[in-house]
Order: C-alpha cells, then structure tokens, then sequence
C-alpha cells in the first residue's frame, strides 16, 4: 500500500489500494464533522485523484461517517463576532458535494457509522454504498429549526417521497438495514464486514475500462433527471456509446475475447 502526500494528510487520509483509493475522513472525536480545513483538505484530496483511480471509497475514523459542516466551529465564529458569513459557509460545503458529482471516478460511500446533516448527503451524491448494520444515518436540521439545505433536497430526489419527509420532518434516525430497505443505500453489512465488502466492490468496478465507467456515470445523471422519456433514452445510450468508441478501444477488444472464447471482465455468474 502506497500512502500519498501531500494536502490533508491528517485531516483527509488517503490510501492506494491499487485497484481504488481510500480516503478517510479523520476527525473521530468530532464524530468526522468537516471544520474549514477538512473541507478545504478534502477539495484538495479530489483534485489530487483526477485521473490517478477508476474508483474511490470514501469511509471514516472512528464512530462517524461524517457528521456534515462542522457547526460548533460556525458558532463559535458568530459568537466571537468574526466575519462570518453563513451562506459562503454552505455555499462551500455545496461545493464539496458538487465535487464528488463531477468528479471522473465512481464514488463508493462506505458508512461505517454516524451519517448525520451532510454526512447523509455525501450518501447521495456517491455513485455506490453500503453501510454497516450498525451505521445511524439522519437530518437532524429541524430541532435547529431550519429547514436541511443540502441534505433535504439530495435526500427527495434520491428517496421516495413518504421516507423522504419522515427523514426531514421528525429528525429521526435510521440503521443500515432500513437505509438499504428504502434504497439509500445498496446493502448493509455488520461493521466488522464493511470495508471487505467496499474492497470486493471498488475492484469489481475497477476492471472495467476507464473511459466507459466516466461516460456511463454521466448518462446516469441525465437518466431520469433530464430525460424521462423512452425515445430520448434511447438517443442517448446511442450518443454515448459513440462517444464511448471514439475514445477508448475497449467494445472492440471485448468483442474479440468474446469471439475467441474468453471472458471478460465482470462476465459470468457472481456472488
């Protein structure tokens, strides 16, 4: 295992793991809570993986996943009297989200335990997770008395609406069990099997060819939330493939394994 250096090195871990990269959010005694630096650490981690890894998982140190914008940090700055301006402090944290949404790679949440305001929006935007059994995953915004910015919205175009509003409007708590009943989250695990089950999917997805896993997280954006419909699916998986063999060799390599008898990457019967 390779250990990269540079930005965040204690806030933000960073770990190749070869097929994927690891990183780790690493403020356990703030439950992993982003302050301005962690925020700031974690942009720099993703600029570091542009085009370095097909696939990073994201977990935590400690008893947290994340705990969202770290709001003792916002308090405090109001209390001193600083300047301090809330909407640049959100409009940041939308920019860490929005990162991980543009960003080539896939994103695989691995939520090993407390999720809570932004933590479940970092759920969202990953392309992939999987949480422990063990893991409490919420919004509590509405005992502050506001309305989740970041959270709510990923929240009710990722879930159906009844669950949604049960998230946002009692600021109650849910397991890894129901989060993967209600589809937050794609299979729950004991803790003590988490990251072996993140390992086994971050290189079952890192055999595939670089350019057709970026191309067809793209058309996973637009599919249903610009195009709804049938005929204009279909135009598009045309456009994409197109796009697909223009950049990469790999439909015309996999078709001539196929043709000589061979396997090709994730072919076959799984587990």
């Amino acid at each position: 295992m390779i250990e990269f250096p540079g930005a965040g090195d204690d806030l933000i871990q960073l770990e190749d793991r070869g097929a994927y990269a690891l990183l780790r959010f690493n403020r356990p005694d703030k439950r992993n809570a982003m302050n301005s630096a962690a925020r700031k650490a974690f942009l720099a981690r993703l600029a570091q993986l542009h085009g370095t890894h097909k696939v990073v998982v994201l977990t935590g140190n400690g008893p947290g996943f994340c705990s969202g914008v770290d709001l003792k940090e916002a308090a405090a700055a109001e209390a001193a009297g600083t300047d301090y301006d809330r909407e640049a402090l959100e409009r940041e944290w939308m920019s860490v989200l929005l990162a991980i949404h543009r960003h080539p790679a896939v994103f695989i949440a691995a939520v090993n335990g407390f999720a809570l305001g932004g933590g479940s929006s970092l759920i969202h935007v990953c392309d992939l997770a999987i949480a422990a059994d063990e893991a409490e995953i919420g919004m509590p915004e509405m005992g502050f008395g506001t309305y989740p910015g970041m959270a709510g919205p990923a929240t009710q175009l990722r879930l159906l609406p009844k669950h949604a509003a049960y998230m946002i409007l009692t600021a109650s708590r849910i397991d890894g069990r129901t989060a993967e009943r209600w589809g937050m989250v794609n299979k729950s695990v004991p803790l003590a099997r988490l990251l072996d089950e993140a390992d086994a999917l971050a290189r079952r997805i890192g055999q595939f060819d670089t350019t057709a896993l970026a191309e067809s997280r793209k058309a996973l954006g637009l599919v249903p939330g610009q195009i709804s419909d049938l005929a204009g699916g279909f135009e598009l998986g045309l456009s994409v493939n197109a796009g697909i063999r223009a950049r990469s060799s790999a439909r015309r390599d996999g078709l001539g394994r196929f043709a000589a008898g061979e396997k090709n990457p994730g072919q076959g019967r799984q587990s």
